[in-house]
């Protein structure tokens, strides 16, 4: 692979100069944001620069995502508005990666109705983009590679990482969950671990370079650790990561409440490190439907576990991602999601109007509800979690929040940060704090924002 790189760094330099530029962009999960950085760590080392107009670049890649139809639509759109710059560039060479790719009818449209895309590859070739762009260069051919999958994609990949203070880390990749709407495992592959030795030595290395917050990642993080020996969990890993010393945050997601654990609960509760929030989707609040999307638990149970989690950290907020209008569902159906919505109280809903994936068992069942009228559903559960988040974002005023320090907001000048519970909050101070935790009292909440004013020396 070091051959790969050095001898594709040197074609690139005979097409491009000795300063080529790259254009990559990623759509999609946080798993695809740091599939991305992945992929500028790997063009970083063979010389290229980063620039954000597409126009400039001599290296042009979207990295995809197949979760939603929109998304597929809008990558079509704009890599089809590339073919005007390739016919005036012939040299720049254009790539397109990730889920989509993975998937046949997408790899066989890019192939046959986008002839100027270079470079196709899918979510295990990460590590061969080298020698498909040395294929490309010496070659003059086209290069396609999907289904690749080996430990090379899991460790000693460069990173070029995006931000400063905040770093994306991969627990593990793929899922073997096969919830009956999720093209995730045809396009991810099954479940693999990273040892827990080398997650180790990323995050002490992330702490020791100066960033405050680390998401790990994994589509499923709660399964962790199946395969591999000695015997670490998730929850396990977590312990070992908390014993790290310094000033961070640990963060993860997603979690499946079917691998839920009241130990995970356990060791968040008992954590230096690990804000007391959680992501833990639930997609429905209907039993039958849970059934039919394959989840593989109940209500009850997914009520047990926001209890007993509360149980053991009473200030613990959640977040939780719903599918509106899966095939079959029932409007009185419906209701038991808006209900449970209602009862947990989530400070934040990540919410979707079911969108078929070709491929999947649910996009061949039978789907009677129109669009239009699961869009009004949609909207109705808008408006109860606008609700809840209002109510809960009024709760916080007059509490101190410790706050990782973001971004300085463009449209107010004021500076935005991120609260334990992961809600925003806007606030006066010197743009020197961007990256550095600070504490806040919240002064004020309109809707399910938040203001407040900088509490100098800290509480």
């Amino acid at each position: 692979m070091e051959q790969e790189r050095t001898a594709a760094a040197i074609a690139a330099r005979e097409r491009w100069g000795e300063n080529p530029r790259a254009f990559v962009r990623t759509y999609g999960c946080q798993q695809n944001v740091a599939d991305g950085e992945k992929i500028k760590g790997l063009l970083m080392e063979m010389g290229f620069g980063f620039t954000e107009s597409a126009e400039e670049a001599d290296f042009i890649l979207f990295n995809t995502c197949a979760v939603r139809e929109h998304a597929e639509d809008r990558v079509f759109g704009n890599v089809g508005a590339l073919k005007n710059q390739k016919r005036r560039r012939p040299e720049v060479m254009i790539a397109v990666c990730g889920c989509m790719t993975e998937q046949s009818h997408v790899a066989d449209r890019l192939k046959q109705s986008f002839p100027f895309v270079d470079i196709v590859f899918g979510t295990g070739a990460i590590h061969r983009l080298p020698g498909l762009m040395l294929e490309v260069l010496t070659q003059s051919k086209r290069a396609f590679l999907r289904g690749c999958q080996d430990e090379a994609q899991l460790e000693g990949l460069p990173i070029r990482r995006d931000g400063t203070s905040r770093a994306w880390v991969t627990a593990m990749v793929g899922c073997d969950n096969f919830c009956s709407y999720c093209i995730v495992p045809y396009v991810r592959g099954r479940e693999r671990s990273r040892e827990p030795g080398a997650i180790l030595d990323e995050c002490r290395g992330l702490i020791e370079a100066g960033y405050k917050e680390i998401t790990l990642l994994g589509q499923n993080v709660n399964s962790y650790g199946k395969g591999l020996a000695g015997g670490v969990d998730f929850a396990g890993l977590l312990r070992e990561l908390d014993k790290i010393p310094g000033d961070y945050r640990i963060r993860f997601m997603t979690s499946h409440p079917k691998d839920a654990s009241e130990e995970l609960f356990q060791v968040m509760a008992e954590s230096e490190h690990i804000p007391h929030h959680i992501h833990l989707p639930f997609q429905s609040g209907n039993d039958r439907v849970l059934t039919e999307m394959n989840r593989r638990y109940t209500r009850e149970k997914y009520l047990s576990l926001i209890k007993t989690a509360r149980r053991l950290m009473p200030d613990i907020t959640f977040t939780s991602d719903v599918i509106v209008g899966f095939p079959g569902e029932t409007y009185e159906e419906f209701q038991d999601t808006l209900s449970l919505v209602r009862e947990v109280e989530f400070s934040n809903l990540f919410t979707f109007i079911y969108s078929p994936r070709v491929g999947t068992k649910a996009a061949s069942m039978p789907d009677p509800v129109s669009h239009e009228e699961k869009t009004k559903w949609f909207a109705e559960l808008l408006r109860v979690q606008e609700e809840i988040a209002a109510k809960n974002c009024r709760a916080l005023v007059g509490t101190k929040q410790r706050v990782l320090v973001e971004s300085v907001n463009e449209k107010n000048g004021l500076l935005q940060g991120r609260t334990l519970g992961s809600l925003v909050v806007d606030f006066s101070g010197s743009p020197e704090l961007v990256g550095e935790f600070a504490w806040v009292e919240v002064t004020e909440a309109k809707g399910w924002t938040l203001k407040g004013t900088e509490i100098k020396g800290g509480t």
